[in-house]
C-alpha cells in the first residue's frame, strides 16, 4: 500500500460562543485538513489548528510544513510501515508540532483502514464511551456564571474553568461559577501561564479558603519556569496539571522525574500526533502519573483521534475533549459521537472518518 498523495485543505467552524482565554479569543474553528492518500484508494485523514499563542503554528505555516518538508518524505513509502512513516514525519523538520500532528494522525487512520479496524482497538483498548468537561471561558463574574448554569443545564458535571486575566477578579470568578454550578459539579481552572508562582499560590490557597473544591489547576504559571512549577506543585493543595511545558515525550519525562506537576495533559497538537502521545502515556504508566487527555479548538478529526487514545489507556484519567462540542455545527462525517458530555467512539475501521460535507472542504 504506497502513499500517492498528500493532499491539504482547510474548514471554518463557527463557535457557539466566543473562547476567551488568558492568551487569545477566539470565534470560529478554521483548521487545515489533511488527506494521505494510499494507491488501493484509501484516504487517512488528518487536521490541525493553527493555534500562534501556545504552538507557534500559524495556518501558512502547518501547509508549508506539511506540503514542502513531510510530503515528499511520505509520498512512494509504504504506508504498512507506520512506523517507518511516522519516523519520516517526525524527521522533516524540527517543531511544527501541529503539522506533524495532522499527518500522523492521517497515517494511523490509513493504517486502520488498511486492517479494517478501528484504531482504539490496535491499541488495546475496549472501552466505547468516555466523559468530557466543558471549558467555562473568562468573563465577568455574572457572564461565567450563566455559562456555568447553562452547561449544568446541558448535563455536564465537570467543569474547566479559565482565570488569569485580571488575577484580582479569579476567586471572584470561581466563586460566582461555584454558587452556580452547585456543590456537586466538579470545577478544574486553567490559568493558560497567567500566574507567577507565588501568586499561583497564594490565589489558590484564597480559593480553597473560600471552600471552592477544586479538582485541579492547569498550567499556573510560565510554560518554561519548571521551578516555578514545581514550587506551586509543593506548596499548593490544589493538583496541578503540566500542560504547556509538555510539548514532547522528553519534556513529559523532565516533568515526571522532577515531580514538577501532578498530573500531564496530553495534546495531540502539542507532541505531535498520536504516535509520541503513546509515548507519553507509555512514561506516565512507568512513573505513575495521571494524565489528562486534551486539545485545542479542533473540529472533530483531530479529537476524534484523541478519543481513541483515550479509549485504549487507563492512565488517562481526566477527559478535555470538548472542541466538537464548542463548535456550533459538525461538517466531518463518521467518527466518534460527541453528545454533550458523553463521547462514544466509533467502531469504522481506522478512525471511523469518512469525509467532509459537501462544499466544505476548502482549498488552501
Amino acid at each position: 500500500m504506497k502513499i500517492t498523495e498528500v493532499r491539504l485543505g482547510r474548514i471554518s467552524v463557527p463557535l457557539r460562543v466566543p473562547f476567551k482565554t488568558a492568551l487569545r479569543r477566539v470565534d470560529s474553528v478554521e483548521d487545515i485538513v489533511v488527506q494521505v492518500i494510499a494507491d488501493n484508494g484509501l484516504v487517512g485523514w488528518g487536521e490541525a489548528p493553527p493555534t500562534a499563542a501556545i504552538t507557534g503554528d500559524t495556518s501558512d505555516a502547518i501547509v508549508g510544513a506539511v506540503r514542502d518538508y513531510i510530503a515528499p518524505r511520505l509520498v512512494g513509502r509504504d504506508a504498512e510501515d507506520l512506523q517507518g512513516c511516522a519516523a519520516a514525519v517526525q524527521g522533516a523538520l524540527v517543531h511544527n508540532g501541529s503539522a506533524k500532528a495532522a499527518v500522523d494522525i492521517a497515517l494511523w487512520d490509513l493504517y486502520g483502514k488498511s486492517l479494517g479496524v478501528p484504531v482504539y482497538r490496535m491499541l488495546g483498548g475496549n472501552r466505547r464511551q468516555i466523559t468530557t468537561d466543558i471549558t467555562i471561558s473568562v468573563n465577568d463574574p455574572e457572564e461565567m456564571a450563566r455559562d456555568a448554569r447553562e452547561a449544568v443545564r446541558r448535563g455536564y458535571d465537570t467543569l474547566k474553568v479559565k482565570v488569569g486575566v485580571n488575577p484580582a477578579l479569579d476567586a471572584e470568578r470561581l466563586s460566582a461559577v461555584r454558587k452556580a454550578a452547585g456543590p456537586d459539579v466538579r470545577l478544574r481552572i486553567d490559568a493558560n501561564q497567567a500566574w507567577r508562582p507565588r501568586e499561583a499560590v497564594r490565589i489558590l490557597n484564597e480559593m480553597q479558603a473560600r471552600g471552592l473544591g477544586l479538582e485541579l489547576v492547569e498550567q499556573p504559571v510560565a510554560a518554561q519556569d519548571l521551578e516555578g512549577l514545581a514550587y506551586v506543585t509543593r506548596h499548593s493543595d490544589v493538583p496541578v496539571l503540566a500542560d504547556e511545558s509538555v510539548f514532547s515525550p522528553r519534556d513529559a519525562l523532565t516533568v515526571m522525574q522532577t515531580h514538577a506537576a501532578d498530573l500531564v495533559n496530553i495534546k495531540l497538537m502539542k507532541c505531535g500526533g498520536l504516535t509520541n502521545a503513546l509515548r507519553i502515556a507509555s512514561a506516565a504508566e512507568i512513573y505513575g502519573v495521571e494524565c489528562m487527555l486534551g486539545c485545542m479548538l479542533e473540529a472533530k478529526i483531530s479529537v476524534n483521534a484523541a478519543v481513541h487514545l483515550a479509549c485504549a489507556r487507563d492512565i488517562i484519567t481526566k477527559i478535555d475533549l470538548d472542541g466538537p462540542v464548542l463548535c456550533s455545527e459538525d461538517p466531518v462525517l463518521g467518527g466518534a459521537v460527541f453528545d454533550e458530555k458523553t463521547v462514544t467512539v466509533s467502531d469504522g475501521a481506522g478512525l471511523g472518518i469518512k469525509g467532509i460535507e459537501e462544499g466544505r472542504l476548502l482549498s488552501v
